[in-house]
């Protein structure tokens, strides 16, 4: 007899859930179709694109995907694709400086990308429109290249990659990403389709939760503890409003160049009300500063404020500018005979247009100039402190403690933070790529025990493991040590005697202090000192201190008159009637 196999639960909600969002489309054009109106209006895809279809779209979201899956390793690597090589260092890094902009962390990081590309480039590029407005008709091969729909199709991409470069020039650190040139998408809609923008930035929200509902259909979740640094710290604030500014520049270009064109002109409230809903819609608020170590300062109610400013001035901006063509217009059309004021109210709106566009201009440059010093720093080619890993022109270590090479490039103070901060953690550095990063922070790794840094490049990846283990004391803290190795080998763990799988050619890179625990036992102290191949216990007594490599599971050392046992991951000792526990293996998430 055949027995009938049902569908597992979570792909019984992930075909519940595909077949709702297909039958509800279905629905909704079904409705579009029966219903007559006289209504046109709306965006007509196939008098602005060709076939209706936003090719300029497409190509970008093809080449960012063929980035990330081979560039990166993504295709083979999807969770952990090969990022430090392809960040931008600095100007003396040329691989760097040209793949930064089209280069992704994660598949996090790329898809939140590809759904911004997708809500808002389509807009921006209907805005542009395959068919120029005024001479869609004539519009052929054998027209100007300015007016061959193939041309525009080619020119979004272009400028994208354009934008993408200089937003990495000008960009302050060692930036990653395409959100720079997704913000210049975002400025350049924004200008003309206010409020529609803010609604697709919204409906890519609503696609990103659609796609987690379909991979992910149920979410268990309880009280778990986690490692998080503030979201807002991963955020490129700088980039992401030179991006904007940059769209924003952009389609007052192109709004400027379409004086007889009512579709490029936003009315004042509606554009003011759009700039600061995607503003605060895309964290453009999130203005933050790093204080070293795992430290960041949030300035909310100031981000806030530059939003809200930021709007005031584009309003102005596109204001001035329609006003100042409707009135030119108007008065070429008086009566001669009339007197002419000397200074008219077209000049005074052009005026105010010369103004706003300038002070965007000035903001642009503000924002960009701070990045030029600190691309042309290159980080010192001297050796990290302790032992190290070398990986071709890698040198990987670990370090508490240590002046932070890349910010601290240039010593400044202002408003009471300054750029002389502290790191500590896994610190990478390449003088060949003018490279200098904290890849793996110490509270990080304290926190998970271990990660993995890949270093690379074009056409290769080498995984680095790093590991931590210690012994803590209570509150009197932790000794440890900190071990680097690549490939791996299946081999037991020293504290909990399981067998991990763990890297092999294992470098010892730190080792902490020793801790003295805080009870003691026939007036005589206890300390663990943390050893390349082991631990030590050593006793201190008033006249004598003796040392004894730490006991192995389930066994027993003897030292000046102490008994230490070890029982699965503590350390108990012994004296008279008297069993202490004194040391604690320490335990990861």
């Amino acid at each position: 007899m055949y027995e009938l196999a049902f569908p597992s639960p979570s792909t019984l909600q992930r075909v519940v859930v595909i077949v709702v969002a297909a039958v509800a489309i279905l629905t909704i054009v079904w409705l579009g179709r029966t219903q007559t109106s006289d209504d046109h209006s709306g965006l007509q895809l196939q008098d602005r694109f060709i076939l209706g279809v936003p090719w300029g779209t497409v190509l970008i979201i093809i080449f960012i995907s063929f980035v990330y899956l081979f560039l990166q390793d993504g295709l083979t690597h999807w969770r952990r694709p090969i990022t430090i090589p392809f960040r931008a260092w600095s100007y003396f890094y040329p691989l760097g400086m040209f793949t930064a902009a089209f280069t992704h962390n994660g598949p996090g990081h790329l898809l939140g990308n590809l759904f911004g590309t997708l809500a808002v480039a389509p807009l921006a590029e209907y805005a542009w429109g395959h068919f120029p407005r005024t001479q869609r008709a004539q519009s052929s091969a054998s027209d100007s290249v300015i007016m061959n729909p193939y041309v525009r199709v080619l020119a979004v991409p272009v400028t994208a990659v354009i934008v993408g470069f200089v937003g990495t020039v000008f960009g302050l650190g060692p930036v990653i990403g395409f959100s720079g040139v997704v913000f210049a998408f975002v400025g350049f809609a924004v200008i003309i389709y206010p409020l529609g923008t803010a609604l697709a930035l919204i409906g890519a929200d609503a696609v990103g939760v659609f796609v987690t509902a379909v991979r992910s259909p149920t979410l268990t979740a309880g009280g778990r503890s986690a490692y998080l640094s503030p979201w807002w710290a991963d955020i490129a604030i700088q980039g992401h409003a030179l991006g904007l500014l940059m769209g924003v520049l952009l389609a007052l270009v192109v709004v400027r160049s379409r004086q007889s064109d009512e579709h490029s002109r936003p009315r004042a409230l509606r554009l003011w009300v759009g700039v600061v809903l995607v503003g605060i819609q895309q964290s453009l608020w999130a203005v933050y500063w790093y204080r070293g170590g795992d430290t960041y300062v949030l300035y909310r109610a100031v981000g806030v404020a530059l939003v809200i400013i930021l709007a005031v001035v584009v309003t102005i901006a596109v204001s001035a500018m329609t006003q100042t063509e409707t009135e030119t217009t108007t008065t070429t059309t008086t009566d001669r005979h009339q007197p002419v004021p000397h200074e008219s109210k077209a000049h005074t709106l052009d005026r105010r247009w010369r103004v706003a566009a300038g002070i965007l201009l000035i903001t642009t440059a503000a924002l960009a100039g701070p990045a030029i010093p600190y691309n042309l720093y290159t980080t010192d080619t001297e050796s990290l402190p302790g032992e190290s890993v070398n990986v071709r022109d890698y040198e990987l270590t670990y370090a508490e403690g240590v002046e932070n090479g890349l910010v601290s490039a240039f010593d400044l103070t202002a408003f009471g933070e300054t750029t002389a901060v502290t790191t500590s953690g896994v610190i990478i550095q390449s003088p060949d790529r003018n490279i200098w990063t904290t890849a793996v922070s110490a509270g990080r790794l304290a926190f998970a025990g271990q990660s993995t840094v890949a270093l690379g490049g074009p056409g290769w990846r080498t995984p680095v493991h790093i590991s931590r283990n210690g012994w803590t004391a209570g509150e009197n803290g932790t000794a440890y040590r900190v071990n680097a190795s690549i490939g791996q080998l299946h081999t037991a763990d020293e504290n909990s005697g399981k067998v991990n799988k763990q890297p092999r050619n294992q470098t010892v890179l730190y080792l902490s202090d020793p801790v003295t625990a805080a009870p003691q036992l026939a007036n005589k102290t206890v300390t663990i000192v943390p050893k390349k191949t082991t631990y030590n216990l050593r006793v201190s007594g008033p006249n004598q201190t003796r040392t004894a490599p730490l006991p192995t599971a389930n066994n027993s050392v003897t030292i000046s008159g102490l008994q230490f046992e070890r029982e699965s991951n503590t350390i108990y000792v012994s004296y008279e009637q008297t069993r202490i526990a004194v040391f604690e293996a320490e335990t990861y998430n």
